[in-house]
This record gives C-alpha cells, sequence and structure tokens, in this order.
C-alpha cells in the first residue's frame, strides 16, 4: 500500500506551524513540525514521499541556510518557501537554489496546497530517477570488468575484430563475450546496448 506524502514544516511561529499541520492532515498528507533548523537536522528525513514547508526567517539558521545544507548533503527533498514579508533577493535566492515556490504570508490554503501539489510532483519525478538509476547501476554490476570493455566498445562502434586487436584476444572470445553481456543487460541489438549506455549516462548526470 502506498504510503501518504510527509510534508515537514519548519516554522517558528507555532499557532502556524499547528494551522498548517491541520490543514495538511485535512487534505489527506502526514505533516511533521518543527520550530527551526536545529530541531529538523536532528530528525533523520525518512524516505518516503513529500516536501519541505520552510519558512525563510527562522531563529538560528535561516530557512535559505538550510537549504543550502540539505542540497550539499544530496537531500532532494523539494521545498516550497514561505516568508512573512515581500523579499525579493531572498525569493530570486532561494529559486535560484531550486525551490518549487516562493508564497508570502498569510498564505491562501489553496494556493498552498496547489504549491504542496507541484512540489510532490517534483519529488515524484526525483525518485523515478533515481530508481531507474540503481536498476540500471544494478544492471551494469553484473557485468565482469572484460564484458565492461567489450561493451564500452561495441557502443562506440567497434567490430568484433576490432575489439579483439585491442584488447589482445580472439574474436571468438569476444563473441562469447558480447553474448553473455547481451543476456545479462537483456538487450538484443548492438543499438539497444547503445541505448542503455545512453539512459544509464542520462540517470547519473541528472
Amino acid at each position: 500500500m502506498d504510503m501518504k506524502p510527509l510534508i515537514h514544516v519548519v516554522d517558528d511561529d507555532a499557532s502556524l506551524r499547528l494551522a498548517l499541520l491541520r490543514l495538511l492532515d485535512a487534505a489527506g498528507f502526514d505533516g511533521c513540525g518543527y520550530a527551526d533548523t536545529g530541531e529538523f537536522l536532528l530528525h533523520p528525513v525518512p524516505d518516503r514521499p513529500g516536501c519541505l514547508l520552510l519558512d525563510v526567517n527562522l531563529p538560528g539558521p535561516s530557512g535559505l541556510e538550510l537549504q543550502d545544507v540539505l542540497q550539499e548533503h544530496g537531500c532532494l527533498l523539494p521545498v516550497v518557501f514561505l516568508s512573512g514579508r515581500s523579499d525579493i533577493p531572498s525569493s530570486v535566492r532561494a529559486m535560484k537554489g531550486g525551490a518549487v515556490d516562493f508564497l508570502q504570508k498569510p498564505v491562501q490554503g489553496e494556493a498552498l496546497l496547489a504549491a504542496i501539489g507541484r512540489a510532490l510532483a517534483r519529488d515524484d519525478a526525483l525518485r523515478s530517477v533515481r530508481a531507474e538509476q540503481q536498476r540500471l547501476e544494478a544492471l551494469f554490476a553484473t557485468l565482469t570488468p572484460r564484458e565492461r570493455e567489450v561493451f564500452d566498445r561495441i557502443v562506440a562502434g567497434k567490430l568484433n575484430k576490432q575489439i579483439a586487436d585491442e584488447l589482445d584476444t580472439s574474436e571468438r572470445t569476444v563473441k562469447t563475450q558480447r553474448s553473455q553481456l547481451m543476456q545479462k543487460l537483456g538487450a538484443d541489438s548492438a543499438a539497444e546496448l547503445g541505448r542503455l549506455d545512453e539512459r544509464l549516462r542520462q540517470a547519473v548526470s541528472g
């Protein structure tokens, strides 16, 4: 059964934090509240769908500083910023840092839920990319070092004889290794191997 998204709310205004958590609950989300950056960082983020509602102005490290810390540690939790005042420099910095939205308080429930919807869509897309990357990496990990050398040369467009010459082995051996790696990767042609290679590169770079 799919887990409900978990929305993290970091805001030092206790009454607002409670109101946001009630809104999230009514909308069918799980919510967890934190009074400041330090409290949030003390609690490991569980691996489940979700996003972060983050106040810009917090006691101690600001919301923008928390955004920087999360990026440095590879946490891809999408962020929706909340601010008590119009602050163009902060909003620009937040959006350049990858924030989904920058909303000014008091925020309407409909606008907030719409921003959360966009954040969850991004989270889902990021999770799909990570899952594809892990699947491809696991698939390629089944290749032996020599099979990977043969694979790299196949996708570079080289013929069996050329590969055999470069690896100082027989063409028959290369044919055997080619057949084995194609079976492991579930590929039927050199073109399909090329597509797998491109997908792996895209997943890793993405």
